[in-house]
């Protein structure tokens, strides 16, 4: 069965929607904000999240992106916010979906099926361990011997980019214009001293690094 988290703060629409969607078959979780949103979805099995971007603690928008951070979930986004611009950037953070209040369930559930064609499994883990440290995506945390590592903003997206590429070779370009903007598309300086920055913090030895390697004039790579 189709699990669908629920990621309402209006109590009467979420509890609607849950009894409603349990009546189409499918099984529904509601939680009111984003923290619980984010460890519902790193903890439960689950398939399709349905996201108000207005919540109390929150953007949704941010939910969004950390989501993004460690899994492919389909995300449909259910809003009151009606401008094309805060579609744009819902959309342009990961959402799969946007379905402005108020809504039909008719149409709430034929998105949820178009979402549902696209389910697929998914092998990856909000958590990835090496022999060195472990990093909790949907926590955005790195805990080496016992200890959290403190990472600037931008180390941790940086790592977190190679982390989701792992194994794979991630070009300098990509990087720089994901992390920094496309403006930054040449400043492949930045990268070496960010790069030295996360094999100090990360690796037993920064000199012959395990994890972090360089692909020389084509971009990093990370190995577990």
């Amino acid at each position: 069965m189709t699990l669908v988290l629920i990621v309402e703060d209006e109590a009467q629409i979420a509890r609607a929607m849950q009894i409603n969607l349990h009546a189409h078959g499918y099984q529904a979780l509601t939680v009111s904000n984003g923290a619980e949103a984010l460890r519902a979805a790193a903890q439960q099995p689950v398939d399709i999240v349905v996201l108000d971007l207005g919540l109390p603690d929150m953007d949704g928008v941010d939910v969004i992106r950390r989501i993004r951070g460690w899994s492919s979930m389909p995300i449909i986004v259910l809003s009151a916010r009606h401008a094309s611009e805060d579609k744009v950037e819902a959309l342009d953070a990961g959402a799969d979906d946007y379905v402005t209040k108020p809504f039909g369930l008719d149409e709430l559930l034929a998105r949820l099926r178009v979402a549902s064609r696209r389910v697929v499994p998914d092998d990856e883990e909000p958590t990835l361990a090496t022999a060195d440290f472990m990093v909790d995506l949907a926590g955005k945390k790195i805990v080496k011997d016992g200890a959290e590592v403190r990472l600037t903003p931008t180390e941790w997206n940086i790592l977190e980019l190679l982390v989701r590429n792992k194994g794979k070779l991630v070009s300098q370009q990509q990087i720089l214009t994901q992390v920094w903007g496309q403006a930054y598309a040449k400043e492949t300086q930045y990268l070496r001293v960010y790069i030295a920055q996360l094999r100090r913090k990360l690796e037993r030895d920064p000199a012959v690094p395990r994890h972090l390697h360089t692909e020389a004039g084509m971009g990093y790579r990370f190995d577990p």
